[in-house]
């Protein structure tokens, strides 16, 4: 009789989004029971695993710069019968973090890849927001280059869907600046630093939202979320 094979896999975690508590029941017993975590900042990561007293697992860094390299070992190690589970600094590992490589990989190697549920900035801004949640679109991080920025603001107007972007703090005022020239009366938000101590939600018009950005400097995590006037 053939042995079985190992029964490894690979687990995606979400992990809070800022206050510790969100983290699920389930997410905290997949994490005691891996055999090994990666993570997107081991040090990051560290804080919330000594917050909930989950030591001695061996962490490795799973990040942008390391994904496509890293991939290869973790694959390995499970389809050799470990579990690893698989967390970001904040949110569902895979949105605008790394995860995807690893992923496709998994897939692709029939190894077991378990997703669990919980936090996200995406959906807990959305709802926030007061825009329409009934069809939405998430662009991720919104490009760098003032050029592009304007077309994905303007791309995105054109959906008739709610948008839904990171940005910088350091970007903000000026991505909104331009989101007022392409539809000053654009219904808006700016959610920042959601679930933490100092979370804020500024709602308006996109004119509004770039005056009161232009006077007061932002800091924290960002979500920007806007939708075509009526």
């Amino acid at each position: 009789m053939e042995p079985e094979p190992p029964s490894g896999r690979v687990v995606f975690v979400p992990t809070p989004i800022g206050n510790l508590g969100d983290i699920t029941l389930r997410g905290l017993e997949t994490l005691r029971a891996a055999d090994r975590i990666a993570c997107e900042d081991t040090r990051h990561s560290g804080r919330l695993l000594n917050h909930y007293e989950i030591r001695g697992t061996p962490l490795v860094a799973l990040h942008d710069h390391n994904e496509a390299r890293r991939t290869p070992e973790l694959v390995a190690a499970a389809r050799a019968g470990e579990t690893v589970a698989v967390i970001s600094d904040a949110g569902m590992p895979g949105i605008s973090d790394p995860g995807f490589r690893l992923a496709r990989a998994c897939r692709e190697a029939g190894v077991p890849v378990e997703v669990l549920p919980g936090a996200s900035a995406v959906p807990t801004a959305l709802i926030a927001s007061g825009l329409p949640c009934h069809a939405f679109r998430f662009g991720g991080f919104l490009p760098v280059k003032s050029g592009r920025r304007r077309a994905a603001l303007a791309d995105a107007l054109a959906t008739g869907e709610t948008a839904v972007f990171f940005e910088s703090p350091h970007r903000i005022a000026g991505t909104l600046a331009v989101l007022a020239e392409l539809a000053a009366d654009a219904p808006a938000c700016v959610a920042r630093e959601l679930t933490k101590k100092f979370e804020t939600v500024h709602r308006g018009t996109a004119e509004e939202l770039a005056a009161e950005f232009a006077e007061r400097p932002a800091k924290g995590e960002i979500v920007l979320l806007f939708h075509a006037p009526d």
